[in-house]
Order: structure tokens, then C-alpha cells, then sequence
């Protein structure tokens, strides 16, 4: 999931760019205080569209060369190729890929609409570079070895960007919102033996090679403490209640007790083989329901503090969750991250 959150933060500010109130059309926007960093554009705007294609398609290319230069460059290639990786991590980086491709869709869309596009093309063309992007990605790991082609990436790729565009053209406003968070883990000191030879590993040390040791790290590799949450809007769907235009609930869905991609076994880079009693250490699915708060409709009218909420709008707000998981334990967690 490394490789599409980092794009994530390439595109933030084109996505800032455009910021906006929800709901508020562009003549509404253009005519009232809104403290926005850019105001959308009421008529399409030849310069400002010449100027975002500029700027995307730079970031693109920069993105595009310096992702193969960190992650392919070094490995081995081969032939274009697929790969079927359904069954790896719980399925949590497919949910990965559902995060992602909604969120290029959503900032796309807000520098579409910042030249002046009118809604329908500009959801459909959001949804392009959405595809684009993460295909590019999906593209590279067809010629890489140790990876392949995912049509179960794609797939979810596809529906992420066709959740932004169904809710665009549908209500006009995206009333159900895709975040992410991370609940840092603390690894015990368990010590597995090698299998066929006489080495030990701890848990710890598996996953500070797998997950790395920097909190920056963990939260985006570390598919044990990741959430992927579908963030609905009360108000949107009942216009008529009281509860404050900013409250979500939210549904998430996690893994834990993972150290492999699949299975409880997995060779390090030494060529060494190790496993876990699956008995101690059981895979577990993990289900939650919190409360969350849409950043993008808090009642904020500063410029700067809108800018900041905008940037952090795609991950969950901590608050209570109720977590069900496939252990059979149901918790509540008071303040879950």
C-alpha cells in the first residue's frame, strides 16, 4: 500500500488547490467569503485547464519515473505477466486499493471543477486519472518478477473510482467517504525455531523487517494495524434530523496476527525458512463500527486551517468503535486510532 499512499500526497496539492465547501455551487462560491485557496471557476477557464494538465501531467511523469527508480529498477523483470494475489494479507490491501483509487478520483475531480468543467465530465474524467494512476502502478508489477499483475487490484481499483463517480453524478455530493487509519501494535517477543535448520525468530523482529520501525512506516505498511473505513454522513441522508452537518458513522474492516502475505510461514532474504504455531498466533478478520467526523464540512472559515483540514480529510477521525472480529471477541474501544 506504500507505493499508493505516497501518490496520495503527490496529488494533495492539486487537491488544494481547488478546495471548496461541500455543496456550495461555484456562483454561491465565488461571491461570498469563503476563505478558499482557489475559487472554482463558474465557466470553463482555458488557462486554468491548460495549467492543470501542465501540472498533472508533470507530477505524473516525475511520479511515474521516480516510482520505477525506487521499486523496479533494482529487481528482477521479466516478461509482462499476472498474478493472483486474492488470498494475500486478509484482503486488506485490496481494501487498500478501494481507499486509494476513491481519494485520486475525489482530488482529481476538485481540479477538474477548479477550470471550470461542469460536473458530469469532470467525474468521468476524475475517474480516468484515478484508473490511470493506479494502472500505471498495476502495469509496473506486471514486468516485475516477485510481483505480477493483480486483476483483484484492478478490480477494486474500479470501484473505488466508480464510488466517488456513482455518488458525483447520483446525489451531487459524496455523502459516503473512504479513510484510513492506523491503530500502532505492539508486537510480542514470541519466538518461533526455523523450519529445517536450527535459527529463531521473534515475532518483533519479523515485523520490524516486514513493517519497518518508524511510525511513518507502520502506519503505511503495517496491514495488522490498518483500517479501511466506508464514512457515511447522517445529514445527508436524513436532511431532517439535528445532528451537526459534520457527523459521520463509519464501517471499517481490518486483519491482525498477520506475518506473511498468506499462511504462517514465509523465507527471509537469506534464503531461510521460518513459520508460527498458528495455534498461538491465529489470522483474524476484524470488523468495526465509530463514529467520525467529515473535516471537509466543519463550519472551519480560515484559509489556512481549511487547507489543513482538506489535507487530512481521508484519514478517520479517532473516536469510540465497537470491533466484532473472526476470533469470536467482540470489544469496545473508547478512543480507537
Amino acid at each position: 500500500m506504500i507505493k499508493y499512499i505516497s501518490i496520495l500526497f503527490v496529488l494533495l496539492p492539486l487537491g488544494l488547490l481547488a478546495q471548496k465547501q461541500e455543496g456550495a455551487d461555484f456562483a454561491q462560491a465565488k461571491n461570498t467569503k469563503t476563505n478558499l485557496f482557489l475559487t472554482p471557476s463558474d465557466t470553463f477557464n482555458k488557462k486554468r485547464f491548460y495549467v492543470s494538465i501542465g501540472a498533472g501531467a508533470g507530477l505524473y511523469g516525475a511520479f511515474s519515473v521516480g516510482l520505477w527508480q525506487a521499486w523496479y529498477k533494482d529487481s528482477e523483470l521479466t516478461t509482462f505477466h499476472t498474478f493472483n494475489d486474492w488470498n494475500e494479507w486478509q484482503q486488506v490491501d485490496k481494501m487498500g486499493h478501494l481507499y486509494t483509487a476513491y481519494n485520486y478520483s475525489r482530488w482529481a475531480y476538485q481540479g477538474a471543477r477548479w477550470t471550470g468543467m461542469k460536473r458530469r465530465p469532470a467525474a468521468w474524467a476524475s475517474a480516468g486519472v484515478g484508473m490511470l494512476l493506479q494502472t500505471t502502478t498495476e502495469v509496473m508489477d506486471g514486468y516485475a518478477q516477485k510481483w505480477g499483475f493483480s486483476w483483484g487490484d484492478m478490480t477494486f481499483n474500479v470501484l473505488g473510482s466508480a464510488l466517488f463517480v456513482g455518488q458525483e453524478l447520483g446525489w451531487k455530493e459524496q455523502r459516503i467517504t473512504m479513510k484510513v487509519s492506523s491503530n500502532p501494535q505492539k508486537y510480542p517477543d514470541l519466538t518461533f525455531s526455523g523450519v529445517g535448520h536450527n535459527g529463531t525468530v521473534s515475532i518483533r523482529e519479523r515485523t520490524q523487517s516486514l513493517y519497518g520501525t518508524s511510525f511513518a512506516e507502520r502506519f503505511i505498511k503495517d496491514y495488522n494495524a490498518q483500517v479501511n473505513w466506508l464514512s457515511f454522513n447522517i445529514k445527508s441522508f436524513a436532511p431532517a434530523s439535528k445532528v451537526p452537518n459534520w457527523l459521520n458513522v463509519a464501517v471499517g474492516y481490518g486483519a491482525g496476527n498477520m506475518v506473511a502475505g498468506h499462511g504462517y510461514s514465509w523465507t527471509d532474504k537469506d534464503g531461510l525458512r521460518y513459520a508460527v504455531d498458528p495455534n498461538v498466533l491465529p489470522r483474524y478478520r476484524q470488523y468495526f463500527l465509530s463514529t467520525d467526523i467529515e473535516l471537509s464540512r466543519l463550519p472551519i472559515k480560515g484559509r489556512l486551517w481549511r487547507t489543513l483540514l482538506y489535507g487530512i480529510h481521508h484519514i478517520k477521525f479517532p473516536g469510540p468503535a465497537l470491533e466484532y472480529n473472526t476470533l469470536g471477541q467482540l470489544k469496545m474501544h473508547w478512543l480507537f486510532w
